[in-house]
C-alpha cells in the first residue's frame, strides 16, 4: 500500500516504511502518522515478513511534528487520527525487529522513532536535536522511549538545550548502534537484517519481551521470571528445531537459502 505521505514495500521478506515528505522535511503529520501506523501493523500480520524498517526520503529522516497539521489531529476533518504515542507503543511492542535507518536529520518527535525502534544505524552525516524547547514546548511523548536510552544525566542536558549533534554522538549517547557512512546506509542495514534472519522467529519475539520486562522487575523475582522464560523456549518447536540443526551441522528451518 501507499500514500503521498508514506511508501510501504516488502523486499526479501522485510518490510521497508519510508517517510514521503521531502518537502516537509517528513515532518510528522496526521496523514504521516496514520500511514506509518497502518503500515507496522500490515508488517506485523504478514507472516512472511521477518523484520521491519523505517527510514525517510530526501535530505531528512524525519523533522518532527508537522505544525500544520500535528499528529492526533483530525484528517481532512474525518476523524480518526492516530496518536503518535500508538505508533511508539506498536513498535515497542512488536514481535518483530524494527530497524530505524537514519538517513538525515532527526529532530524533536523524529527522535521518537529513533527510541522506539530496536535497532538505529544511522549516516554519519545525520543530524539529531531535542528541537521541542526552542519553540516553547518540550519533548513530552518521546521522553517515554528516549530516558531509558540516554539515561537522566544526558537526557537532562539534550533536553534543555536542544543542542546538535551527529550519528557519531547518536552512537556514543546510546541512541543509535551503528553509524556509517551515507552511501553505505542501505548496505549495512541490509547485513544487520541478514543477521536477524540467523534467529529463530520466536527466539527474536521473546528476547524484545524479556528486554521490556526484566529491567523493570526485582532481582529475584527477574531471575525467577529469566528461568521460567529460558525453560519455555528450550522445550519449544523453535528451540528443539535450532538444537537440532546445530547438533546436525546445518542450518535451522527458518534460515532462507
Amino acid at each position: 500500500m501507499e500514500s503521498s505521505a508514506s511508501l510501504y514495500e516488502v523486499k526479501n521478506h522485510v518490510a521497508w516504511i519510508t517517510l514521503n515528505r521531502p518537502d516537509n522535511r517528513n515532518a510528522l503529520s496526521a496523514e504521516l502518522v496514520n500511514g506509518l501506523y497502518e503500515h507496522l501493523q500490515n508488517a506485523l500480520a504478514d507472516t512472511s515478513v521477518r523484520a521491519i524498517v523505517i527510514t525517510g526520503t530526501g535530505p531528512a529522516f524525519c523533522a518532527g511534528a508537522d505544525l500544520k497539521s500535528p499528529p492526533g489531529s483530525s484528517i481532512s476533518g474525518g476523524g480518526n487520527a492516530v496518536p503518535f504515542a500508538d505508533v511508539l507503543k506498536l513498535m515497542m511492542r512488536a514481535d518483530k525487529p524494527v530497524i530505524a535507518a537514519i538517513n538525515g536529520a532527526a529532530f524533536g518527535g523524529g527522535l521518537g522513532l529513533v527510541g522506539a525502534a530496536d535497532i538505529v544505524i544511522t549516516a554519519d552525516i545525520a543530524q539529531f536535536s531535542f528541537s521541542e524547547v526552542r519553540l516553547g514546548v518540550i519533548p513530552a511523548v518521546i521522553s517515554v522511549v528516549v530516558i531509558p536510552k540516554l539515561g537522566k544525566h544526558l537526557a537532562t542536558r539534550l533536553f534543555l538545550t536542544g543542542e546538535r549533534f551527529n550519528g557519531a554522538d547518536a552512537v556514543r549517547y546510546g541512541l543509535a548502534h551503528i553509524v556509517v557512512p551515507a552511501a553505505e546506509l542501505t548496505s549495512e542495514v541490509e547485513k544487520e537484517v541478514q543477521a536477524l534472519a540467523q534467529g529463530g522467529p520466536e527466539a527474536l519475539k521473546a528476547c524484545k519481551e524479556l528486554i521490556r520486562q526484566i529491567p523493570e522487575l526485582p532481582i529475584d523475582e527477574g531471575f525467577e521470571h529469566a528461568t521460567a522464560w529460558s525453560v519455555k523456549m528450550f522445550e519449544s518447536e523453535e528451540g528443539a528445531e535450532g538444537m537440532a540443526a546445530f547438533r546436525e551441522k546445518r542450518k535451522a528451518k527458518w534460515i532462507g537459502d
